[in-house]
């Protein structure tokens, strides 16, 4: 019965939130509160909801004053250099923003952290997808694919995890599997290039009395080079107008050359400076009153301490982002009134993210609470035929991809894994080769409701969950099971 309840109630909130019936955090209370009540817990659900939700209270203080913290570092101008350089070099061609978009998280996602890798994302790109008027889902879609697989690193949880369960050295657990994360990082390339194809092809269609007759419709864009002659931003650099295209102060004129008869856009006249009016109307507006240039050194050097301390690991983290918000606050904004219109500024985001964490503690109580977890985790052994004693890790990199989506990391790494391990043992399948395998559906892990990380990464680019989920969860089920075969076929992954 608790197998059974567990998956139905996986189930209904997965349908509510996809098909928006239900916002997340309505689904994470409501949902398990019914489901729970079926399941015996009657009053005790409360404690079991409370038990759940201390262990949330740091992840949702760190969010909130990170949320301040880099918000504040978004209106004092920290990264408009950076989102500058992004437009230099990408220009204005959606396929290449969203391979950059791709490139960029992967790089950030080196220190392991998600939450700051979706931040710094989202603080860069965000104003160049809605300059743009790119869809922010396919941000966060690509994010995520590259977070997520680059989520197996050792210092970032789930492989060191893994190893610890199973009694195993951490770096052998990831040095075999670096094939499998390459290959994993070419998929997201590849994923990203396809959405980045399809949006310049949804834009070509926006606007078919510009596009239309182009017969190659990347050289209806800037071609990388981030200045002028791009009917993406127009000649003038004005950009899009709102829900149509707009060409500024001068017009282009379609005119034939290359040999091929393709349409190309000549400028008219020189801009000054197109990288500003770009950023016009977004959060990283050049004439926004919050800008701070004299202070920019400070608060660069605040940053890298911030990061510097938060990789150390000396200070837990939701303390470090508290310090470096107040000193941020103080220094930035010394009168009272300033600091707080700051942080009502940042209010939106802040209690989106904390509303939908406290939230998720709901549907992690009742599971852990009414022994649906283990239930469900000891069926699926239950159910593993003896003949396929053998494939026992493959079969838990295939598991791990909805067990880990459905529970916690903690849940499944010290939970299920040793049991399907000592199972495995039975038909000469070694530890490592199951904790190798049981870190390959991290990709799909990481776009789970019970993830902060991912919250805060649709909370930041006003996305819905479930928009979210439509986008990414095929992709990232595709990754893990081609790391999973690659780790089959280098030898990382063993059949007994």
């Amino acid at each position: 019965m608790l197998v059974l309840l567990g998956f139905a109630m996986i189930a209904v909130f997965m349908v509510l939130i996809m098909t928006k019936k239900l916002t997340p955090v309505l689904a994470l209370i409501i949902v398990p509160t019914i489901f729970g009540l079926f399941a015996g817990a009657g009053l005790g659900i409360g404690p079991m909801v409370m038990d759940s939700m201390k262990s949330m209270t740091s992840t949702a203080a760190l969010l909130m004053f990170a949320i301040i913290y880099f918000g504040l570092m978004i209106d004092v101008g920290l990264f408009d250099p950076l989102v500058k350089f992004i437009l230099r070099k990408l220009g204005n061609d959606p396929a290449k923003v969203v391979l950059g978009t791709a490139i960029l998280a992967a790089a950030v996602s080196l220190d392991g952290d998600g939450s700051t890798t979706f931040i710094l994302t989202t603080a860069a790109m965000l104003p160049v997808y809605l300059r743009l008027k790119m869809s922010p889902v396919v941000l966060t879609c690509v994010a995520g694919l590259a977070n997520g697989t680059m989520n197996i690193l050792p210092w970032g949880g789930p492989t060191a995890r893994a190893a610890t369960a199973l009694k195993l050295d951490v770096n052998d657990v990831f040095v075999p599997m670096v094939p499998s994360l390459i290959v994993g990082l070419i998929v997201v390339l590849v994923f990203s290039w396809l959405l980045g194809l399809q949006e310049r092809n949804r834009l070509r269609t926006t606007a078919p009395e510009i596009w239309g007759d182009v017969a190659n419709p990347s050289d209806a864009f800037d071609g990388g080079n981030g200045r002028g002659g791009s009917a993406a931003t127009g000649a003038g650099g004005s950009g899009f107008s709102k829900g149509r295209f707009s060409f500024g102060r001068t017009a282009p004129k379609p005119v034939t050359g290359g040999g091929a008869g393709v349409a190309v856009l000549e400028r008219t006249e020189e801009l000054v400076d197109d990288h500003d009016t770009a950023m016009a109307d977004t959060a990283l507006d050049p004439n926004r009153a919050t800008l701070r240039p004299k202070l920019f050194w400070f608060n660069l050097g605040l940053t890298v301490a911030v990061m510097v301390t938060l990789v150390a690991n000396i200070v837990p983290l939701p303390f470090v982002f508290m310090v470096g918000a107040a000193i941020a606050l103080l220094v930035n904004f010394p009168k009272v009134k300033d600091q707080g219109a700051q942080l009502i500024a940042h209010a939106p985001s802040i209690v989106a993210v904390v509303s939908m964490v406290m939230a998720a503690a709901v549907l992690t109580g009742v599971l852990n609470g009414t022994g649906m977890v283990k239930a469900m985790s000891e069926w699926l052994v239950q159910i593993i035929p003896a003949d396929m004693g053998p494939f026992m890790a493959v079969i838990t990199g295939v598991l791990s991809i909805p067990m880990t989506f459905f529970m916690s990391n903690d849940a499944f790494y010290f939970g299920a894994l040793p049991v399907l391990s000592e199972t495995a043992a039975h038909y000469g399948v070694g530890a490592a080769d199951m904790a190798r395998a049981s870190i390959t559906g991290q990709p799909f892990h990481l776009q789970s409701p019970l993830v902060p990380a991912i919250l805060l990464l649709v909370s930041l680019a006003k996305v819905d969950l479930g928009d979210h989920h439509k986008k990414v969860l095929w992709r990232t089920a595709v990754i893990s099971i081609v790391m999973l075969a690659v780790g089959v076929l280098t030898g990382a992954i063993g059949i007994g």
